[in-house]
Order: structure tokens, then sequence, then C-alpha cells
């Protein structure tokens, strides 16, 4: 798919200069987490609603794709231009509009980065509980379109439990607003959550109301030793089923440990194959009770040790080692599949067992961390793409992991999205009917597969 001088001229009026052509440039906008890259035909910066919607009004009468892009984050290929066409990137639209302390809420543009609001709420003493790991650089908008989640999702929720509405334009050029800014609201059919996951495939976002709570009064962090992988993932089944429930339980593998080993503040023996790092938070006398009934059920259940951060600088170094581990993976295979499945929390046990069984079967490193407390497990696979046989075997233990997620009750993506990596396994998800009303669906909002195409099943 080309672009025509007299579109791309268009498009560079529209965005008043912010529009580009140069292969330099394009090149930037090709890729994201998953290393695959596909050349976009021109990159527009949008800075206003009335600039999206002049652009996709554009594109839908031209017939040519728009992708709409965040920092590019992204495991699944959400936004990337698989078919060519215009990369939309929000990173201009990057406003934090309102936090109103009154209501607890806060109006946001879609290129705001997470953590970056995040920090300018808790100055309010409040609190937006989402956490991606990404979240030094990953923005809302990209937030909205996967629906992140992160390791307060076992206590807090995900994204979509804190968007209240949304400001958005549909592929015809309209402009949308969906939702309320109260704490009820069931006027209609839920457009907000419809939107909120649909990974860029609906409707551009350009605004979001977001529900914010007040910042706890305390958090205590911990970090839990474990001899073996299986103690590790029973207690997370058992603390959860003890009705236990800290704002974060995270998981962490062997091999996991050993990439990030220097990375945290604290010796760790060799006999220990699994950590977790349990947070609790809520009132001073509370959270010292939980954290105190953690450590002992932790014990009682085969922790060789418990250590406490002693101050919010060791907790922040705790988490600074686990966010640091996606990117440390590499020392152990240049090439990695990473997945985010999820299962029921009391089956925890028994899929890390399987995961170690494709492990011995393939001969391949497969390290597993991520959010247990609500069985959001990323399982990264890890090989020499130049390898044949290697990339034979990483592809057949991905077959074999996503059977045996579903065969537990599962699903294969907790917060990655379906994007281009997953399109093929989703219908062994997701039954036939269940698929042509998801197809439908796409048809109303974009007739003319304008937005996104190419993403989670083909139209």
């Amino acid at each position: 798919m080309s672009l025509k001088d007299s579109l791309y001229k268009s498009l560079h009026k529209i965005t008043r200069g912010n529009a580009t052509m140069e292969l330099e440039e394009l090149c930037c906008y090709s890729y994201d987490a998953t290393g695959k890259s596909f050349l976009p035909d021109a990159v527009v910066f949008p800075c206003s609603a009335s600039e999206v919607s002049a652009i996709l009004e554009l594109a839908s009468s031209e017939q040519i794709a728009v992708i709409p892009r965040g920092s590019g984050s992204g495991m699944t290929g959400g936004s990337l231009a698989v078919q060519g066409g215009i990369v939309m990137a929000m990173s201009r639209m990057n406003r934090i509009i309102e936090i109103d302390c009154d209501n607890l809420i806060a109006r946001v543009e879609p290129g705001v980065v997470t953590g970056d609001f995040q920090k300018a709420v808790e100055q309010k003493g409040l609190f937006y509980p989402p956490d991606p790991a990404s979240s030094a650089f990953c923005t809302l908008g990209g937030n909205l379109g996967e629906c992140a989640g992160g390791p307060k999702a076992v206590k807090y929720g995900v994204t979509r439990d804190y968007v209240l509405g949304l400001e958005a334009v549909i592929p015809s050029g309209k402009i949308i607003h969906t939702g309320v800014r109260t704490a009820k609201g069931v006027a209609g059919y839920d457009l907000t959550r419809l939107i909120v996951g649909s990974e860029g495939t609906l409707a551009v976002v350009t605004q979001a109301t977001l529900r914010l709570l007040p910042l706890p009064e305390a958090v205590k962090t911990m970090a839990v030793l474990f001899p073996t992988i299986d103690q590790a993932a029973q207690t997370v089944s058992a603390i959860i089923k003890a009705s236990l429930v800290p704002r974060c339980v995270e998981f962490l593998d062997k091999a996991s440990i050993e990439c990030v080993r220097e990375s945290f503040g604290f010796h760790i023996p060799a006999d220990i194959n699994a950590i977790l790092i349990i947070e609790v938070d809520g009132s001073e006398s509370l959270v010292a009770q939980d954290a105190e009934k953690i450590k002992k059920f932790c014990i009682d259940k085969g922790a060789l040790q418990v250590i406490p951060a002693a101050d919010a600088k060791e907790a922040a170094e705790l988490w600074a080692a686990r966010k640091a581990l996606s990117a440390s993976l590499f020392k152990i295979a240049p090439n990695k599949i990473n997945e985010d499945i999820v299962v029921p929390i009391n089956r925890i046990p028994e899929m890390v067992n399987r995961i170690q069984g494709i492990q011995k079967r393939t001969g391949l490193n497969i390290v597993s961390f991520g959010h247990a407390g609500d069985g959001n497990i990323h399982c990264n696979i890890m090989y020499h793409k130049q390898n044949p046989q290697e990339s034979m075997l990483a592809e057949s233990a991905m077959d074999e992991l996503f059977a045996h997620t579903l065969d537990l009750g599962g699903t294969i993506t907790g917060e990655h999205g379906v994007g281009i990596t997953k399109m093929k396994y989703l219908p062994n998800e997701v039954g036939e009917s269940e698929m042509a009303i998801m197809r439908g669906i796409k048809k109303v909002f974009d007739p003319d597969n304008i937005l996104n195409p190419g993403k989670i099943f083909v139209c």
C-alpha cells in the first residue's frame, strides 16, 4: 500500500507539518517489543481530537490503513503496520488535563506516560493502581488498547476497572463520547469497556476519564525465598485461599533469579529456586498485622527466608530488579517468545509443572515469572532464531503451552493482547459464534477495515 503525494500533503497540512515519510523516521516506527518489523508508508503526530478526526476521515476516503501507536512497547505486534499505511503516533497528545481530588477522577490524553501519571496523582495523595512493568515508558493509550494490568491486579484489578469514560474517534472520523464521570452509570451498552482492550481496532482514544483511589497510608514489601518452584506455586494458591489479600504476589523462577541476581540488595543462597515478592497495603496497623500473618504463613509452607524491605527505598530497589527482568533474559539467548498466559489460581502449581515438562521435552530454557497473585504467568521461551531446529522447537513449545493453558481452564493472554502473534490461537479459546459477533462489531465500527487491520482476527 503506497501513499500518494497528494495524500501526504493533506496529512502534512492537517498536522501542521507533524508528518513524515523520511525512511529513517519510518524505520523508528516500524517495530515493537516483538522484534518484528513492518515499514509504514507515513507517520503522523496529531495533537488534538480534531486532527485525529481529519486524518481518519481522509484515510477512510482514500481506503488506506491507520495504525494507532503509543510507545511501541507492546508484546504482540498491535502497533505494527502489517499492511503498510499510516502510523498514528500519539506522543504529542500527552497532557494530564485534570486531576479532580474531590471526585477522585482524572482526565488524560493517550500519550501520557503511565509512570508520570502515577507520580502526578500520588503528589495529590491519590493512587492509580494499574502498573505494567513498562510503566516508566509505556503510555496510557497503549494500556487502554491492551487493557494492561500489572502486579497490583490481584487486589485492585486491571486498566478497564479504572476507565469511566472515553473520547474517541471512529474510522469515519466521527468523534464519540462514551461512559460517565460518576461512580455508577448504566445508560445503554457499555461502549467504554468494548473499546478498552480492543487493541486499536475499533477507535482511536483521544481522551480518557480515569477513576482514582486514595493513596494507601502504608505499604510493606517482602521477598520470600523458597527451595523449590512447586512450594512457591503452592504458597500462592494457599495465600489467596486463606483470604489474605496482598496487593501484589509476584513470582520468579530459578532462571529469572539468575538473570537479575546482582540487582537484588540481599544475598540469595544457591539452593533458592523461586522467589515471591509480596506486598500489602492499607493502614499502618493493618499492614503490620497482614505482613506478619503472611510471613508466618510462608514459613509454614516451606519458605526458607522472608526478607522485608526496610523502607520505601529498599522496596523500590526490589521492584527495580523485577522490572529489569524482561530485558535481562537476553543473557540466556538472543531471542525469546514472551507469552502471558493466565490460569485459575488453584491450577498454578500444575501449570508450573507442565511448563517444566515442556522445557524438558524441548531442551529450551523457559523462564517463568509474573503476577502469580492473579494466575498470570509470563513464560519466556528462549532460543536462537538462526538455528532452524531451535526455532521449530520454540514454536512447538508455544503450541503446547497454550494447549495446557486452555486445558486447565485458562486464557492465552492476560494483558499483552492478541495482536498478530496469537491470531492463530484465538479460535482455540473463542468459539465460532463468539468470533462471528466480534467480526460483526468490527464491521459496525469500521466497515472498510481501515483501523489497525490484520490484528486479532482476519476480517
